[in-house]
């Protein structure tokens, strides 16, 4: 019987919409484990600008570009009060 595992990451930092933002990165990990990588808060600006460091492969792919666009339209739509993602 096949087991399903469930990623979970403790936030590094306490903030009020952490819980809102893992929530929706949640939601895209598994795609992101696929491929051998993963994203972690690094940081929420008090501009509203949310900070990730990538994990694991999505360091060093090309592609990234464009996951950190998906994560963005993802983000923004469960936290209104991002205003922009950076990830490094």
């Amino acid at each position: 019987m096949p087991v399903e595992e469930t990623i979970n990451i403790a936030p590094a930092f306490e903030h009020p919409l952490m819980p809102r933002i893992e929530a929706a990165l949640n939601t895209l990990r598994p795609y992101l484990a696929t491929d051998g990588g993963n994203v972690r808060v690094a940081n929420i600006t008090p501009e509203g600008v949310l900070q990730l460091e990538w994990e694991g492969a999505c360091g060093a792919c090309p592609m990234s570009p464009m996951t950190r666009a998906g994560l963005e339209d993802t983000v923004k739509k469960a936290v209104p009060e991002i205003t922009a993602v950076e990830a490094r």
